[in-house]
């Protein structure tokens, strides 16, 4: 059985990955994990933006700030149902 992570191990493991940022408004920021700080702003390479499933813009470099919802992380960036949910 393996041992029970902390959010911080967890979130050190994940910098580097495809995750999905959803923010309270419904959109979704899809792309790879560069760096969060103590308040979960996030910081994400290779950036999309979805609102209802569709893709709306390709963005380089994007800033989230921490407080505007919540944080996925995707094992296999073509399958988004694969997840582990943290509520920032």
């Amino acid at each position: 059985m393996s041992r029970r992570q902390s959010p911080s191990e967890f979130l050190k493991q994940i910098i580097g990955k495809p995750v999905v940022v959803k923010l309270n408004s419904g959109i979704d920021y899809r792309g790879i994990l560069s760096c969060l700080d103590g308040f979960m702003n996030i910081a994400l390479e290779q950036t999309e933006e979805y609102s209802n499933g569709q893709l709306k813009n390709k963005y380089g470099d994007a800033f989230i700030r921490g407080n505007n919802g919540e944080f996925f992380f995707a094992k296999d960036i073509k399958d988004w149902n694969f997840a582990y949910k943290i509520l920032i």
